[in-house]
């Protein structure tokens, strides 16, 4: 049978039409789903018992399986996630003061293949439908009892790969009878893929984009990220222009720092040129090591004298960090390790 989570609410009231119940049922059951989180077509009562029954015996609610969740010391917590068709996919709870985060997942492994991610490690299936995207959101939740305050598109997968599929999702997130989460509160992050992000500048949502740079040069760029050979930080900078003469919202560029790769002085005066007709801020990440790889994060001093370049050229710098390093939660760790959960 059919998971009627797979309806988007418009599909849902198409549904209701084609059955000749009222389009406000279409309402009733999606709140059922994504705000109230049942599982149960007979808990949803503001329908008849009738209506409840034809749901039961044509639809199921389908939900993922948590196959382990793992908590760190400063509370990060990861999920291990499978999905109907046996693939796993994870997700991160951060919390940290008032805000509540979930990292979600938007593809099952990656294509992008990036030397500094743990995530390019795993064979690419397929991309994420929006419901499984949201699932993750309605799990965490549900397990932990918390409300999320902020919805992180920077788990395994390249969101803008799958582009549809995200707005959709991000409907069901934003929407008042869904988690009810702001678009402001709502992060989409990029390896660069131009289209996306010239297709998000024409969206309406108020939707935060990050872009993944992590180098000045495009060899380097090259050597870390196999998809700067199509899209070079030349096209993913003009792109990032029109995105903000279009929607005058400051995009946030991360940069990874690995030690001896992209973060020598020169490295920071090179940024801090390519990105001075781009209002931003910039998120500097220590390199979080994983397995199997030989990079490490420079050291303190050099992490500060990098940032004190970019900052007293009036940029707005964060040294974002790490959360969740010693359960592999960390930026650039998901790989769906299921030894992690034992």
């Amino acid at each position: 049978m059919e998971n009627i989570k797979s309806f988007t609410i418009k599909e849902l009231k198409e549904l209701t039409k084609k059955l000749n119940w009222e389009e406000y049922n279409a309402y009733q059951i999606f709140q059922w789903l994504w705000q109230k989180k049942i599982n149960d077509f007979s808990l949803m009562t503001n329908l008849s018992k009738l209506k409840r029954e034809y749901l039961k015996k044509n639809f199921i609610i389908g939900e993922l399986k948590i196959l382990g969740n793992k908590k760190a010391k400063d509370g990060t917590e990861k999920f291990l996630f499978e999905l109907s068709d046996n693939n796993k996919i994870e997700a991160v709870f951060i919390p940290e003061e008032k805000r509540r985060t979930i990292c979600v997942s938007s593809q099952v492994g990656c294509p992008l293949k990036c030397l500094l991610c743990n995530s390019g490690k795993i064979p690419f299936k397929r991309n994420l439908y929006f419901y499984e995207i949201c699932d993750q959101i309605l799990m965490i939740e549900k397990t932990l009892n918390i409300k999320a305050t902020n919805i992180v598109f920077m788990g395994i997968g390249e969101p803008l790969l799958n582009l549809e599929e995200v707005l959709k999702a991000i409907q069901v997130i934003n929407s008042p009878i869904g988690f009810n989460i702001s678009a402001r509160k709502i992060t989409i992050s990029t390896a660069g893929i131009v289209e996306g992000i010239y297709r998000l500048a024409e969206i309406r949502k108020k939707i935060k984009l990050a872009i993944s740079l992590n180098a000045t040069k495009e060899e380097i760029r090259e050597y870390l990220m196999p998809i700067n050979k199509k899209y070079p930080i030349s096209e993913i900078l003009k792109a990032c222009e029109y995105y903000w003469q279009k929607k005058k919202e400051r995009i946030t560029f991360e940069y990874v720092l690995i030690k001896d790769i992209n973060d020598s002085e020169e490295d920071a005066h090179r940024l801090k040129k390519m990105l001075r007709r781009i209002p931003c801020k910039i998120n500097l990440i220590p390199f979080n090591p994983f397995p199997g790889v030989s990079f490490q994060p420079p050291s303190l001093k050099r992490i500060e004298n990098f940032m004190k370049i970019l900052s007293e050229a009036n940029y707005t710098v964060i040294l974002r960090k790490s959360r969740g390093k010693e359960i592999l939660a960390g930026c650039g760790q998901l790989a769906c390790q299921n030894y992690l959960f034992n």
